[in-house]
């Protein structure tokens, strides 16, 4: 990869901040309740680190921290309050202290209920390379935990959350520390965390309300795949690639979801794929120096040859000329 111009790569930041904010999947701290006067300030600010960060729910609503990258894993503990949460294509009431597991390439949101209190406890934002030592090569990908098809909410007994409060106080605890050798010390208290949550009995999730199923089939598709947006060299996940991968995070069979998308918007998933995938490769060659075959590896191509052929078909011109056209 060439190195990235850090006055050209802080533009693109820029020009995507509006896009955030409107992707569809949202951090779920943001969600959770209204974000406190900027006046608000925790207690203490507990050291940042791109592969993990604890911090309560106060502390999030309050904007120090939002864990918005695509790579990062989340576990939160809710001691109090209620809110519902909308996962894939199921949903589960959050009326009680609860361990929550959620990943960012699994479509999910927070609805509030309403007259039930700020919802408090802790969140935890972490990298699957981060823990990968403490857990012995297990793929947090393929556990129960954070599975499509698997179930990511565990209710808590008195003993469990008040195990599991002094879990997560020790986490934020030893991240604000010096220790040179805390982020050991967060590895195995994680480690430890997520083997309790796997010998709990996870919580059923909520009858399904009727709906058009086509449109909300079509409506997580088109979340995930805003969500795999906007591309940085320096946070790059493997984006989804085709239907069969939109539809195994779903968990709904590849031609049901060809269906919905196509009876809902009139064009195929395919086609939705190749537009949004052209639609960021022109924001790339516009405001970044990054080299084609940069462009083309963070898009997810194998070759840049195959990105050339792609986005020609697509545009009418091969991704150099576009560029030097606009």
């Amino acid at each position: 990869m060439n190195s990235l111009n850090f006055r050209t790569l802080s533009t693109v930041k820029g020009y995507y901040t509006k896009r955030r904010q409107s992707q569809a999947l949202h951090n779920p701290m943001a969600e959770l309740l209204p974000t406190l006067p900027r006046t608000a300030t925790p207690p203490f600010t507990p050291a940042l680190n791109h592969e993990i960060n604890v911090v309560t729910m106060e502390e999030a609503r309050c904007g120090m921290a939002r864990f918005d990258r695509r790579d990062h894993f989340k576990v939160m503990l809710v001691i109090e309050g209620s809110n519902e949460l909308h996962y894939a294509t199921r949903s589960y009431a959050i009326d009680r202290p609860a361990l929550v597991f959620t990943n960012r390439l699994i479509p999910y949101s927070w609805e509030a209920v309403e007259g039930t209190g700020e919802q408090q406890g802790y969140i935890c934002g972490f990298t699957e390379p981060f823990l990968h030592s403490a857990m012995r090569g297990v793929s947090l990908k393929d556990s129960v935990l954070y599975k499509v098809d698997g179930n990511p909410v565990y209710y808590l007994d008195a003993e469990q959350l008040s195990y599991l409060t002094e879990g997560f106080a020790r986490m934020r605890r030893d991240l604000g520390t010096d220790y040179p050798h805390k982020y050991d010390l967060l590895r195995n208290q994680l480690s430890i965390i997520i083997h309790e949550a796997t010998r709990m009995t996870p919580v059923s999730a909520l009858p399904a309300v009727p709906t058009n199923a086509a449109e909300r089939i079509t409506n997580l598709f088109l979340r995930l795949l805003e969500h795999q947006f906007p591309i940085t060299q320096q946070l790059h996940e493997p984006i989804l690639k085709n239907a069969q991968d939109y539809a195994d995070r779903l968990a709904v069979h590849v031609n049901h979801l060809n269906r919905s998308v196509k009876e809902v918007t009139g064009k195929t998933t395919t086609a939705h794929l190749a537009e949004r995938l052209i639609s960021e490769a022109k924001v790339l060659l516009h405001h970044t120096d990054w080299s084609v075959g940069d462009i083309a590896d963070s898009l997810g191509f194998e070759y840049a040859t195959y990105f050339n052929s792609f986005f020609k078909k697509h545009t009418g011109l091969a991704p150099l000329a576009f560029r030097q056209a606009g």
